[in-house]
């Protein structure tokens, strides 16, 4: 699997499914469109990113699958927040979060690459996960800022680390929240590959 992202936290759901990747990150312009939806705008980020990488890899032997993503935390109000640009904007969207339900999209765009892949295709999707915050203190929000975590993640939180103690209650998958579907990924990979048993073969290399 080539994958089109430098996270981390993708990476490791993606290996811990038993995925062998390369990682050939895409640079795009991630500007949002007027009246864009955040569903709409990781949607088609991701297969931005998709197409922008399958250009790069051509003239190369790569064969096997692409996969692309892109997330976004949004407010009830539809505000829009990705990774803050320094510690002020991370206190103000920790803040903005404090005591409220949000929402994290992840938008995927899986691609095969190889002689066949026109006539293969690609599917893209979404995925949403309601995510709710106690309320916070500046004092805990000052001390989670200073651990540094807050700084390359969208919406200024990391669930799979420290920031899990900001959390009330999530509705939906975790793993996306983290930053990958991973269970909806292998499902649309399936689908994808017109085959059978990935799920299975991913259970087992992760277990």
């Amino acid at each position: 699997m080539y994958l089109a992202s430098q996270s981390p936290r993708r990476r490791q759901l993606l290996e811990e499914a038993g995925f062998s990747l390369t990682v050939v990150p895409a640079g795009i312009d991630e500007t949002r469109r007027d009246d864009e939806t955040p569903t709409h705008l990781v949607e088609r980020l991701a297969c931005q990113k998709a197409e922008a990488t399958r250009a790069s890899l051509e003239g190369t032997a790569a064969e096997g699958v692409l996969l692309a993503a892109d997330t976004i935390v949004w407010t009830e109000d539809g505000d829009m927040l990705g990774k803050p640009e320094d510690e002020s904007a991370a206190r103000a969207m920790l803040h903005e979060l404090s005591g409220r339900t949000h929402h994290v999209s992840t938008g995927v765009c899986l691609m095969q690459l190889g002689p066949a892949a026109a006539a293969r295709g690609s599917r893209s999707f979404v995925e949403t996960t309601r995510v709710s915050f106690f309320a916070l203190t500046d004092e805990q929000i000052d001390a989670y800022v200073a651990s540094g975590e807050p700084m390359d993640k969208a919406g200024a939180y990391g669930i799979q680390g420290r920031g899990r103690i900001l959390v009330s209650g999530i509705e939906g998958d975790w793993a996306n929240v983290v930053g990958l579907p991973i269970a909806r990924v292998v499902r649309e990979l399936e689908a994808l590959l017109g085959t059978q048993g990935l799920v299975a073969r991913c259970l087992g290399a992760a277990g």
